[in-house]
């Protein structure tokens, strides 16, 4: 590298026409494949690629650049598998929803997906906004502003009066509420197989179900099943032709039961799941989306008097006294975990508290980072190009203070940001 660029000033060359190497100096690297920790490290990134991972510090030759986080913990960027970008938790929240027009919830999606990034999630996939989540994928791909990398399923799949059926709560008499599948309301299997079609029009990476009742919409029930068995199998066959995976969101366990039997790759949320609902986890391989820091924070936010509807309140309590007996009971089952936290729920900003609680629950946080980024590209199927430091991949690093592996809360700390090989955060 150093005779290439002394032969370029020689023949009056542009230095800049040779590609900047970036060496990232690493005191402790959690690569997200090994199982223990290694010191003294070195990444190479060149453009948006880790070229190289090296034992030592390796000297700078002529052009490069050095990143000195020798006094870091380094990981790979963290994958978020549940955030709605589109929106954040507020005592207006109800009337937000009869205010905003799409301006106005694509300014406030643009400042999330800001945060998010700056706190270490390079990736998260969104699962059910407005249709602005698409819009906003693509301007961060064409860099038209700063976020993380967004896989979106687009406008959520719900039947008529479930969770996830954007008139709930609506006066129709008032105001002009569509109900249909373009819209995201489903009643047959038929219906189901359009609404995956219409997703794909759309542009959407991935399909998202609203398999049980919720604890945020404006509906009395929280845990019953909302979708027939037959419904879910037509949906995940058309997705599976399509090349879609699908999430469904699911609190009761027969609704949970039916998603599995039908094929989804991951359930969300999983908050009242039996013992026939771990063995059929564990059965066909599917995934288990904790979001346990969402629960968590509905039960506080319960608190604030009118925070939530008066139907939301019951459930909201009943959630938050139970997700965290759920994920330690299923992760010492077996049950695979993929890292989610529910974001927008919470604050945008404070997912990596998620995996305190992941820790207080029994999995160790070397799991739990893993969860975050090998297991979490594998679900996506995006293995070969995110959730580990080996060369080849996207250049996608986050540094924190501290270590994380004695203190979960070191997490929170996060020092250095690097997507697709550009530096976002230093200090």
């Amino acid at each position: 590298m150093k005779k290439t660029y002394l032969l370029a000033l020689a023949l009056g060359l542009s230095v800049s026409a040779f590609a900047q190497r970036t060496l990232i100096h690493c005191g402790t690297l959690i690569d997200g494949v090994s199982n223990t920790p290694k010191s003294q490290m070195t990444i190479v990134v060149e453009k948006n690629r880790i070229t190289d991972v090296q034992s030592g510090y390796t000297a700078a030759q002529a052009n490069d650049k050095v990143v000195d986080l020798k006094n870091r913990t380094v990981t790979p960027g963290w994958i978020d598998m549940h955030v709605h970008i589109e929106s954040e938790t507020s005592k207006d929240q109800y009337l937000k929803r009869m205010s905003q027009n799409m301006a106005d919830i694509a300014f406030e999606a643009q400042k999330h997906a800001n945060t998010t990034l700056m706190a270490g999630f390079t990736s998260v996939r969104d699962l059910g906004g407005s249709g602005v989540n698409i819009s906003l994928r693509n301007a961060i791909t064409k860099g038209l502003t700063v976020g993380p990398r967004i896989f979106t399923s687009g406008k959520t799949i719900a039947t008529t009066g479930g969770h996830g059926d954007p008139t709930n709560g609506i006066n129709s008499s008032k105001y002009t509420v569509p109900d249909d599948v373009t819209d995201g309301v489903v009643n047959s299997p038929e219906e189901g197989r359009q609404a995956v079609r219409q997703r794909y029009k759309d542009g959407a990476d991935c399909i998202k179900i609203t398999a049980t009742g919720g604890v945020l919409s404006v509906a009395k029930n929280g845990k019953g099943p909302q979708f027939t068995e037959n419904e879910i199998e037509a949906i995940v066959s058309t997705a599976k032709d399509y090349g879609f995976i699908v999430a469904a969101h699911a609190h009761g366990a027969e609704g949970m039961k039916r998603a599995i039997r039908a094929g989804v790759t991951t359930i969300e949320h999983g908050t009242f799941m039996d013992d026939e609902a771990i063995e059929l986890f564990k059965k066909h391989g599917t995934y288990y989306v904790p979001t346990i820091i969402a629960g968590k924070t509905v039960g506080d936010s319960v608190k604030v008097p009118g925070y939530y509807h008066p139907l939301v309140v019951p459930k909201a309590i009943e959630t938050s006294k139970q997700i965290a007996a759920t994920f330690a009971k299923a992760y010492k089952a077996g049950v695979k975990v993929a890292f989610g936290t529910d974001a927008g729920v919470f604050p945008h900003g404070y997912n990596a508290k998620e995996f305190q609680y992941m820790v207080e629950g029994g999995m160790p946080m070397m799991e739990a980072i893993k969860s975050a980024t090998i297991v979490n590209a594998t679900v996506l199927g995006m293995k070969e190009e995110l959730g580990s430091i080996e060369k080849g991949k996207f250049a996608d690093i986050v540094a924190v203070e501290g270590d994380p592996l004695q203190d979960a809360k070191a997490m929170m700390n996060v020092a250095f940001v690097m997507k697709d090989g550009k530096i976002y955060k230093q200090k």
